[in-house]
């Protein structure tokens, strides 16, 4: 009888233990499955409690086997194959966003008239894309090709518009001719500025440069004492704006032009890039909250975006103090100047104020 007895209870352990790894490997299967390798390996708590305790002891027997021969599931791998294709092929393959495309709209001039502020500002407009240095193309580099120039410009969507400066195009003769070669349908912003507060800017960038420099008075005069200025000094020639903007009107129409304040961007910037965002079609996002004033610049500077930790001014090359010019200077300038901006009004429809 103790014989059959224990016969029955070898068996029905046995049973159990049988039935324990199968549900053991189901759940090991099943965690797998789900991505929940969590569940793996545990053991279920007994449903015998108050049971013999021979059984006890054999199910946490062959739980304490189980838990040792199967650590657990391996945890999910994509296959090599598919992986290596993802990092690899698929991503470096992905198309990058918009294409390189010739400027539709150009800053042409003049220097240091206010060319990289209008350029640093307008660039705040996210459909506007803009190289940030200055190319020389079409006075300097133009031999080298329109795909090398092209190679130079930012990546645009199609909703967006190319723009470059380079202010020496203004003055440069052949720059009105080469630019409607490569396009008739070009948008210019000229920036311009009381031509003689300009000369004294650009004499005081230069003289930063090159400390030996014969002074203002020298080389702005062929001879003070009868009023003859020197119109091949490059300073003085660049402020004679109508000269420059009767080249331009051979090959571009008036409206294809927009002429910004150098004054008036420093007193009012939203109004002026207002104007800008019209002329090129742009919705009008550039605003006042774009702008504070720096007094020790004595310039506007952007407001801290978002994205930055910090303000952006323009460079420290820009806003220097302006090297003292004799009050006599200043106005015998402004009286050979005086017929070039009467004209230059006139032609463009606006009075700047100069005097």
């Amino acid at each position: 009888m103790a014989q059959r007895f224990l016969s029955s209870a070898f068996m029905l352990t046995v049973s159990l233990s049988c039935t324990y790894l199968c549900y053991t490997i189901f759940v090991g299967r099943t965690a797998v499955m789900t991505g929940r390798p969590h569940l793996a390996g545990r053991c279920p708590p007994s449903r015998l409690a108050g049971g013999k305790k021979l059984l006890a002891q054999a199910d946490h027997r062959q739980c304490a086997w189980l838990e040792a021969a199967q650590p657990g599931p391996p945890p999910l791998r994509l296959p090599a194959t598919r992986w290596g294709d993802v990092k690899g092929k698929n991503l470096s393959s992905a198309p990058k966003l918009g294409s390189k495309k010739l400027p539709g709209a150009m800053i042409v001039g003049v220097k240091k008239g206010g060319t990289r502020a209008v350029l640093e500002f307008i660039r705040i407009h996210p459909d506007v894309r803009a190289l940030g240095t200055e190319p020389h193309f079409f006075d300097r580099n133009y031999d080298r090709g329109l795909d090398w120039y092209r190679s130079l410009m930012p990546r645009t969507l199609d909703s967006q518009i190319t723009l470059e400066k380079t202010p020496s195009y203004f003055v440069t003769r052949e720059a009105p001719r080469r630019i409607s070669s490569m396009s008739h349908q070009t948008k210019l912003i000229v920036v311009v500025r009381n031509p003689v507060t300009r000369a004294i800017s650009d004499y005081t960038q230069t003289l930063s440069k090159k400390p030996d420099l014969p002074t203002f008075e020298e080389l702005a005069f062929k001879n003070r004492s009868q009023g003859l200025v020197d119109t091949s000094w490059n300073a003085i020639r660049i402020g004679m704006y109508i000269l420059h903007l009767e080249n331009w009107l051979r090959y571009f129409r008036l409206s294809q032009m927009h002429f910004v304040s150098g004054e008036r961007l420093i007193t009012d910037p939203a109004g002026e890039m207002g104007r800008v965002q019209d002329f090129l079609g742009l919705k009008r996002i550039i605003s006042d909250k774009h702008f504070y004033f720096n007094r020790t610049k004595g310039f506007p500077c952007l407001k801290k975006p978002e994205s930055s930790g910090q303000p952006r001014c323009l460079g420290k090359s820009k806003g220097r103090t302006h090297v003292q010019i004799d009050r006599d200077v200043i106005e015998q300038l402004q009286e050979f100047y005086r017929p070039f901006n009467v004209k230059f009004f006139e032609t463009v429809g606006q009075d700047f104020k100069w005097e």
